[in-house]
């Protein structure tokens, strides 16, 4: 059995300083920007809720109110600890003075117990991520169904990403994955921030795709959901609402990549999968299209997956192209106008998983898009046959 990297001490002192939080955080009244380590216990910035708006609302300057958003978004980002002077540097600029919170005992430096204090921070705080991947599920005619119905359609999209998760855990692949519900479907983000975390991400989205398609192949009713998907890579706020006394235990995200999905998957047709326009001809190389070649690289690692009963032989995905011009050129650019006429860009995706006898296809043709036709799922037993999602 491994030793427990923090002591009874140092749990006391966590005990105490997520209480004294508490108290301070008053019902989300208050959050948390920054901290450091002091001798005797810990400094810690609280502001208002509305400090943050207000600070960046500067409607003298416009240059002036973007310098200052890009302050504190610089500032909520990545770790939470400060040195002593960059704390104070960072009260005299918001015109706010620390806050002391005295612990019993002194609070160990150890990588765990650093650790523990910054996500104890978090919850009482307000996070911002520049750059991270997000999946938005959505169930296609969901009001339509009864109450039993939509429970069951959301259970069962459920199990399908606990599946994709337990077939990747099986391969070595361990997404950190978090969910938030829209209320007929999921954001759905990886908590961790390594390099291979998006692409990860998208691998994830495509074995639940892949579920999702076989349990509608195997099931009856309404009892197992058409979706549509969409996956996207932007910038957006992490934060913790307040749930009775305390901040849940469960985040949330809002921002910019939040709102493309939406604007995104509004449009999307049931079974279509789709993917935001994250780059262009002066980023090739972090584009989309460049996105979707490193991920067919990578999905070589699931080949031996069981799936249907059978080993996976092969993933390939891709974006559609002109049928005029299918194997070269750019990707098929899809604009979609918002109900505040504000135009976005995104790519329609395909994908298939190849069996020794079977390929199961996910994603609608340019073809079935273009003319409107939702994804169909054919019910039979025969070989070499294609599944639309």
């Amino acid at each position: 059995m491994s030793k427990d990297p923090i002591s009874i001490v140092q749990r006391g002192n966590l005990r105490s300083l997520e209480s004294t939080l508490r108290k301070q955080w008053r019902l989300g009244q208050n959050i948390v920007l920054c901290w450091c380590w002091d001798e005797r216990g810990l400094l810690v910035i609280f502001v208002p809720h509305y400090f943050l708006g207000n600070y960046c609302a500067n409607r003298e300057s416009s240059e002036a109110a973007d310098e200052n958003e890009n302050y504190i978004r610089a500032l909520i980002s990545g770790r939470r600890r400060k040195s002593r002077d960059e704390l104070f540097a960072v009260a005299v600029r918001l015109g706010v003075s620390p806050t002391f919170i005295k612990l019993e005992h002194p609070l160990d430096e150890s990588v765990a117990v650093m650790g523990a204090v910054e996500q104890i921070i978090r919850r009482y705080g307000l996070s911002f991520v520049e750059q991270r991947g997000v999946l938005l599920f959505d169930i296609t005619d969901f009001s339509l169904f009864s109450s039993f119905e939509q429970a069951s359609q959301l259970n069962s999209l459920s199990y399908s990403m606990n599946s994709a998760y337990n077939k990747l855990a099986g391969r070595g692949v361990d997404i950190n994955f978090a969910r938030t519900t829209t209320g007929d479907g999921y954001y759905v983000w990886n908590r961790d921030a390594h390099p291979r975390a998006d692409q990860e991400l998208f691998l994830f989205l495509l074995l639940v795709l892949a579920d999702n398609a076989l349990a509608r192949a195997a099931s009856r009713g309404n009892t197992v959901p058409v979706i549509r998907a969409a996956f996207h890579i932007g910038s957006h706020y992490e934060l913790y609402q307040a749930e009775g006394v305390n901040p849940t235990v469960f985040s949330y995200i809002v921002g910019d990549v939040t709102i493309e999905l939406a604007r995104i998957v509004d449009k999307a047709l049931p079974g279509q999968v789709m993917l935001g326009d994250f780059g262009g001809a002066a980023d090739e190389e972090h584009g989309s299209a460049e996105f979707v070649s490193r991920v067919a690289e990578a999905a070589k690692a699931l080949e031996g997956l069981p799936l249907m009963g059978q080993p996976l032989q092969g993933l390939s995905c891709w974006l559609s192209r002109d049928a005029s011009d299918s194997d070269q050129g750019q990707p098929l650019d899809v604009s979609i106008t918002d109900k505040h006429g504000l135009t976005h860009h995104a790519f329609n995706l395909q994908a298939e998983l190849q069996f020794e006898d079977t390929t199961l296809a996910l994603g609608l043709t340019p073809e079935q898009f273009r003319d409107g036709q939702p994804g169909d799922v054919p019910r039979g037993n025969g070989k070499s046959e294609a599944w639309w999602v």
